[in-house]
């Protein structure tokens, strides 16, 4: 299998010329012989125990033809590809099958590659990295989040019902002096302040004890969902019958000693100034990654077909499903339950897309120029990091990654860390107000692609 001759055609689409020799192509035709041969009859012989020779004559010489070209066509795309030095990004290619005979094959495709690229400079770049400050408003925020997660329920029986406060009612709700549908329940929990009711509702339960009985008037919204009701006055008639509230512990060093693993208030504190700050700086990190990128990405010059962009946002719509999968739901579900559509979803994923396929291509561009070389203990390492990751066997990775992403994987982050030691980094106390662009996350690798029907002979169409 080789590639006969690779011609540009317009913006990044080329015409791949592709042979696959005589030999080959009959090693194909045996083994979808061997395949199917249980499954075709022929006079004179049990099922399955006819000749290759014997079937060919009975159902034409050409019968294995599709089978064994299908068997080779991803092999040898991919192979041509390589050869051409161009990189496929769509599946929706033009077909044409030149010949097809025992004695080899010739096909001609036209496809969308990635585009060429043109970098500026991406060494020597500025950023600014903000310097990471923890204040003590700041601590005494997370000892205030420890005490609410450490927080008991009791009920209130010496004061009025207040915001905040979880409170037990019954209500029926009359427009008109009508009781109307959906407007009554018993031994109802409802946070005050919660926004669950309609405006004005919760506010007026405030001030109440248990046990009180009492009007509560309201209005419905212009734009309420039923509209029988939107707009009218409506009084709900309520008792009160629990107030609770949220109990917090005492901040002090017996607090400390029953949420950590410290004995003292002060060193939970020093703790939480440490990891705040930790968190702080790693944040610092990303966005100093992240400013340099953008300025390689801007400096790049390439005429990006929308194929990329367009697979890598039906990319983004899979990895969601799969997170929804593991949660529980589907993707089907979760757009009937939300009323959008997956090419709603595909548009809310666009700006992603697209700045995550520009990095991409920019990164790549730089390890061309630079030629990064990843050597076997490199990928062994890796491949071990990702085992540990995953709380797997190395051996179940390799089955589920190539080495060859690996090893793209490994390059990309040195282009990375080569924009990021070669970078000028100004440390400042607040950073200079840029346009945000989205985190950028790697793209998974092409998937092959299906071979057309062999029959179709001399016809433009698309690979399925």
């Amino acid at each position: 299998m080789s590639l006969k001759k690779s011609t540009k055609v317009d913006t990044n689409r080329y015409e791949l010329e592709i042979t696959i020799d005589g030999a080959t192509f009959c090693d194909a035709i045996a083994q979808v012989y061997k395949k199917n041969r249980g499954k075709i009859s022929v006079p004179g012989f049990r099922k399955g125990k006819a000749p290759l020779n014997i079937i060919e004559k009975y159902y034409g010489e050409e019968v294995f033809f599709e089978d064994a070209l299908n068997l080779l066509y991803a092999d040898a795309l991919e192979a041509a590809a390589e050869e051409a030095g161009v990189v496929i990004v769509d599946d929706e290619m033009k077909f044409d099958l030149v010949k097809i005979a025992k004695d080899g094959v010739e096909f001609k495709v036209t496809l969308t590659v990635e585009p060429e690229v043109t970098l500026g400079d991406y060494k020597g770049l500025e950023a600014e990295r903000v310097i990471s400050t923890c204040t003590d408003e700041e601590i005494e925020e997370e000892i205030k989040r420890l005490q609410d997660r450490n927080s008991r329920i009791v009920t209130v029986t010496d004061r009025a019902a207040a915001m905040d406060d979880m409170t037990v009612i019954d209500f029926e709700g009359f427009v008109d002096g009508v009781a109307f549908d959906g407007g009554k329940a018993e031994g109802h929990t409802l946070t005050l302040g919660s926004g669950q009711f309609i405006p004005g509702f919760e506010e007026q339960i405030v001030g109440h004890n248990t046990g009180d009985e009492f009007d509560v008037v309201v209005t419905f919204p212009e734009d309420y969902h039923a509209e029988e009701l939107a707009g009218k006055e409506a009084t709900f008639k309520t008792k009160l019958y629990e107030i609770k509230a949220k109990e917090l512990p005492v901040a002090d060093d017996e607090f400390a000693k029953d949420v950590s693993e410290f004995d003292t208030l002060a060193e939970l504190k020093e703790d939480l100034k440490k990891k705040a700050l930790e968190r702080k700086d790693k944040m610092a990190d990303e966005d100093v990654e992240n400013q340099l990128i953008g300025k390689v990405v801007e400096s790049m010059k390439a005429e990006i077909p929308e194929a990329m962009f367009e697979s890598r946002a039906n990319e983004s719509v899979r990895e969601f499903d799969y997170r929804l999968r593991s949660q529980g739901m589907d993707l089907e579900t979760y757009l009937k339950y939300t009323g959008s559509t997956v090419e709603d979803m595909k548009k809310t994923f666009r700006p992603q897309s697209e700045a995550q396929v520009k990095m991409r291509l920019a990164m790549e561009k730089i390890v061309e120029l630079e030629n990064f070389e990843i050597t076997a203990e490199e990928i062994e390492a890796e491949y071990t990091k990702l085992a540990e990751s995953y709380g797997v066997e190395a051996a179940q990775v390799k089955a589920a990654i190539a080495e060859k992403d690996v090893k793209r994987d490994l390059q990309m982050n040195k282009a990375i860390d080569l924009v990021k030691s070669t970078a000028k980094i100004k440390d400042v106390t607040e950073k200079t107000p840029v346009e945000e662009k989205p985190a950028p996350k790697k793209k998974a690798a092409p998937k092959k692609k299906a071979a057309p029907k062999a029959e179709e002979k001399a016809e433009e169409t698309k690979a399925e």
